[in-house]
């Protein structure tokens, strides 16, 4: 038996993950939790074949959860679930230690395949998600200082108060949005954070 555990804040959600999984002769659901630390204390309980994981949750989320469980068990097998279609989202989980990305809205088709593919040791994206990927592989990245003049200007805060927020001057405020537009290709500041936004490099 493949045995999983499902991690999501939802309960609907979660209910209805596990009905799927336990019908099939092969799978059984043997735990569930509602976020991160609920998920490693089930994961050092369970120890499932596989676990099922939603990216955002209370508490704390996918992402550091995964990197926390991958920590302490370096071959678990971890498939990410989302409604986030962007390529940065999916570099991340699969950086923290995924083995699996799937959209929620893809779960009655793919999901008992994805596990069974995740159990074997293989890795699964979709479609999608891989040709994002795969486009973006040879883009510079934004460094951590980038991304949080990013998230300013995505609140609509002018150069000034970016710089004041951040404790560095307007010229320093510039020269960092003149590089993230030269690494996104974007136009402008605008056209920075609409395509930020919609890679998943932050949550609005």
């Amino acid at each position: 038996m493949i045995r999983v555990l499902v991690v999501d804040d939802h309960p609907m959600m979660r209910a209805g993950i596990s009905v799927e999984i336990n019908t099939e002769p092969d799978m059984i659901v043997v735990g569930e939790a509602i976020d991160g630390h609920e998920a490693i204390r089930q994961f050092r309980l369970h120890k499932p074949e596989v676990m099922l994981i939603d990216m955002r949750m209370p508490n704390m989320g996918g992402l550091e959860t995964i990197s926390k469980i991958r920590e302490e068990f370096p071959a678990a097998r971890i498939v990410v679930l989302t409604t986030a279609a962007g390529d940065f989202h999916a570099m991340r989980a699969f950086r923290a230690g995924a083995s699996g990305y799937l959209f929620k809205d893809m779960l009655g088709s793919e999901l008992v395949k994805t596990i069974r593919l995740v159990h074997q040791g293989q890795r699964c994206i979709p479609d999608e998600i891989a040709s994002k990927l795969l486009s973006a592989s040879g883009e510079a990245e934004l460094t951590v200082r980038e991304l949080d003049v990013l998230r300013r200007a995505a609140r609509g805060l002018s150069n000034k108060l970016i710089a004041e927020d951040m404790n560095i001057s307007e010229h320093t405020v510039k020269g960092y949005l003149k590089n993230i537009m030269a690494k996104l290709q974007a136009n402008d500041r605008t056209h920075a954070v609409t395509i930020s936004i919609q890679r998943g490099f932050f949550d609005v």
